[in-house]
């Protein structure tokens, strides 16, 4: 069924990439709207080889638009604000920002992962954070083999998940320039901080990571630690997970499970040099899955590496996904 669609912050790096998933994937579109700030209304986007006058996001747009799915990545400010209005307004908001998905009442959802819980919304459904979503792609049929006991995160994050500034800073810091994103220079160099630090040592993203895996997961017990780098790379977030399992794991029987899970694409050949790399998932909406070794150090243990375009299925794929997910069923 084609359907009335508006994509929120569609000037922005998320947002085009959702015009771009959205055109590729051919979702049914009767009417296509797009919202941005003041400061970006009134410029043309082009989308399917048509062009759109970008509008500006406020509440006497939203409501002449009446749109069946609102695509948001404006930021939790954005989010907070308008999604409601949206809501209120009978459309279903998948919101890319961090604001909802702690709600209770608002589910968290990556579509191979958990697609029941997108049918609980009231509303607005909430899309993970782009490092939780590759993790928890890979994870999931793994903890229904085996159960996981305890998770290890350890990622090496993309420049572009820090947005145009991010992705900037390290174009710009390899000629020398100071940055203006980062509060060291990225380029050459690795920062181990992702967004703000709270009073524990512990950052904003690495916390995401442990909240989100465990409402994702529905195991508000499970023991989860994360350390979260950025590194100077454009696009694709890495990911090394060591996880413990109560159930006793191969390899084999660990690759078994992940080459017949859906979404995941199995590169294991460490003697040919087959593992997952950024530049192999560039472009890609597969989260990548290697290395994948038995953790001998530990009771059925192990060392697994993932990697995803964190601008495509870390963020748009997957809220075109949702709302897939959803216009089936109608």
């Amino acid at each position: 069924m084609n359907r009335k669609v508006a994509v929120v912050g569609a000037t922005g790096m998320v947002g085009r990439m959702m015009l771009k998933v959205l055109a590729e994937r051919e979702f049914p579109i009767s009417e296509l709207y797009l919202f941005a700030s003041a400061r970006s209304a009134g410029k043309t986007v082009t989308f399917d080889g048509k062009e759109y006058t970008v509008l500006e996001l406020n509440e006497q747009n939203i409501k002449k638009a009446a749109v069946d799915y609102a695509l948001f990545s404006a930021g939790g400010d954005v989010s907070k604000r308008f999604a409601p209005v949206f809501a209120e307004c009978g459309s279903v908001v998948i919101d890319n920002s961090s604001y909802w998905r702690m709600d209770k009442n608002v589910p968290l959802v990556v579509p191979e992962v958990n697609p029941q819980a997108a049918f609980t919304h009231k509303g607005i459904i909430a899309n993970p954070n782009c490092s939780t979503i590759q993790a928890v792609v890979a994870l999931k049929p793994l903890h229904d083999a085996f159960g996981i006991k305890r998770i290890v995160y350890s990622t090496y994050q993309a420049v572009s998940g820090a947005g145009m500034q991010g992705y900037d800073d390290l174009k710009n810091g390899v000629s020398g320039n100071a940055p203006k994103k980062f509060p060291h220079p990225i380029a050459f160099n690795i920062l181990p901080h992702i967004d703000v630090f709270a009073d524990d040592g512990y950052t904003k993203e690495e916390l995401k990571m442990i909240d989100e895996t465990r409402k994702i997961l529905d195991d508000d017990g499970l023991r989860i630690t994360a350390t979260t780098a950025r590194v100077p790379v454009y696009y694709g977030h890495s990911e090394s997970i060591n996880v413990e399992f109560h159930k006793p794991v191969t390899r084999s029987a660990a690759l078994d499970v992940l080459k017949a899970a859906k979404g995941v694409v199995v590169c294991d050949d460490p003697q040919n040099n087959v593992y997952p790399m950024p530049l192999d998932a560039e472009g890609r909406d597969e989260v990548f899955v290697g290395r994948v070794r038995e953790d001998k150090s530990v009771d059925n243990g192990l060392n697994i590496w993932v990697v995803a375009d964190n601008i495509r299925k870390g963020a748009a794929s997957n809220a075109v996904q949702i709302a897939e997910l959803l216009n089936a069923r109608q």
